[in-house]
């Protein structure tokens, strides 16, 4: 308003309020009342034959008659200047355009694959499943993703149900938990699983609490008061009193979440208590240490097989498989990987076993092995113990899809037979120590704390050498 009435006004000292002040009273007097003041673009900008769009436009306005013109160079100068910045701005302004019509296109082509993929599972895969699930067509739909409506049913289908579970069982041994809850203390946040009895293994009832909140928490539907916390609580608890041979062991938690996201809670009870029961999960979570190390030694020889020179970099630095294999076969890459990659590892895994599994770590380990070959021990065991957080889903697929489950010695599961606990290195006999001299739960939990220490001495030392 000020700048206004100084430009109809005329600028500098005392003289302009008294200008101002009289041509108000004239404008009021003549139309009979109090006007509005002009508006600045009425004073300032007449001479323009067009309205700047933005403050970039100033540049090309004359100046006040107050001040010097601009020469003839500098106004061509700014001219040149402000319709390159118009060019640029544009230029910005297209690409940004055409990346976000090609995102669209990108979405509208995977929504229509879809939508195509569930009609097809609905209609012809499922009704037939017995005499169309081997062909090479479902096969080849099964390794592209099995769509999220469906995945549930196809999930349930392909693990099967050999223990004959019942949502009446489910009930009954929810009901046996419930009892056994009633009668537990009210477990404390610094509860250790090595202070609780090994006797009965349905005293990890009390871990579960502890590890509900632990599971996805960025989702943050299985925190206390979310809608699945309860849900849940509910499978782990059943298990539990189902297989109190097994008992609840971290890691479980991860598992059940993903069956609970897919289907209803006694159905992810049955395809979680028939998944465990598979050999490779029941190895694990059962801590048989002579089938684990079976495990360790086959995954080696295809590691050899498919990344020989990844592989001696690893020997060379003594890292061993089990120090990130367990945590992705426990958890089923669930907490390794994002959760929509997970499941389209699970998608696959569901059909071929646990041979995929093994599959995906050699994908992996082939996904990022230029900056693994680079990395010491510490570096390449912290980069697989925490995956980055952007894993694109295409290009691990593309990595998988590289590895090859067949070598010298045969397929995997002649060379799992054939190793049968052969195992070498300093890697597998700390493994074979820290396993068969204490419960799994607290041999993971060692095994943090040893990590830590090796590293944090590490680093000492290499300071003082410094």
């Amino acid at each position: 308003l000020d700048m206004g009435w100084q430009t109809a006004g005329g600028r500098g000292g005392g003289g302009g309020g008294a200008t101002h002040k009289s041509v108000r009273a004239q404008c009021s007097k003549a139309l009979g009342g109090p006007v509005s003041p002009p508006s600045p673009r009425q004073n300032v900008r007449k001479s323009l034959a067009f309205e700047p769009l933005s403050t970039t436009a100033l540049i090309l306005e004359d100046r006040p008659p107050n001040l010097p013109a601009k020469p003839a160079e500098e106004a061509l100068k700014h001219r040149q200047q402000y319709e390159e910045m118009v060019a640029q701005a544009k230029k910005r302004e297209l690409k940004e355009a055409q990346k976000r019509r090609k995102q669209q296109e990108q979405r509208c082509k995977l929504e229509e694959s879809i939508g195509t993929a569930v009609q097809t599972w609905n209609q012809d895969i499922l009704p037939n499943w017995t005499t169309t699930c081997t062909t090479r067509r479902v096969r080849d739909l099964w390794w592209q993703g099995v769509p999220p409506s469906v995945r549930g049913k196809v999930w349930s289908l392909a693990v099967g149900n050999e223990l004959n579970i019942t949502h009446e069982l489910y009930n009954i041994c929810l009901a046996r938990a419930k009892e056994k809850w009633k009668s537990l203390p009210t477990p404390s946040s610094h509860t250790e699983p090595e202070d609780l009895g090994s006797s009965d293994r349905e005293s990890s009832l009390e871990l579960i609490k502890l590890d509900i909140s632990r599971t996805f928490p960025h989702l943050c539907i299985f925190q206390q008061g979310g809608p699945y916390h309860d849900v849940l609580h509910s499978v782990l608890g059943a298990y539990t009193c189902y297989r109190p041979d097994v008992g609840y062991v971290q890691g479980m938690s991860f598992i059940a979440a993903v069956l609970i996201l897919n289907l209803e809670t006694a159905d992810a009870f049955i395809a979680f208590s028939n998944l465990l029961n598979k050999p490779c999960q029941m190895a694990f979570f059962r801590v048989d240490h002579s089938l684990m190390l079976t495990y360790f030694a086959a995954f080696e020889v295809f590691f050899e097989e498919n990344l020989p020179k990844l592989f001696a970099h690893f020997k060379k630095n003594s890292l061993t498989p089990d120090i990130y294999l367990i945590d992705w076969i426990f958890t089923l890459y669930s907490k390794s990987l994002p959760l929509d990659l997970a499941c389209r590892v699970w998608d696959v895994f569901c059909r071929d076993g646990e041979e995929f599994l093994f599959r995906t770590a050699l994908g992996l380990l082939h996904r990022y092995q230029d900056a693994l070959q680079g990395m010491d021990f510490i570096q390449m065991a912290q980069l697989l113990t925490r995956l980055p957080d952007l894993v694109p889903g295409e290009q691990l697929f593309q990595h998988i899809a590289a590895v090859h489950m067949t070598c010298r010695a045969g397929k995997w599961p002649q060379v799992r037979t054939d190793r049968d606990g052969r195992t070498d290195g300093r890697g597998m006999a700390v493994t074979r120590f820290y396993f068969v001299s204490c419960d799994l739960r607290f041999g993971l939990r060692v095994w943090e704390r040893l990590s830590v220490f090796i590293i944090c001495m590490r680093v000492f030392y290499g300071g003082l050498a410094t």
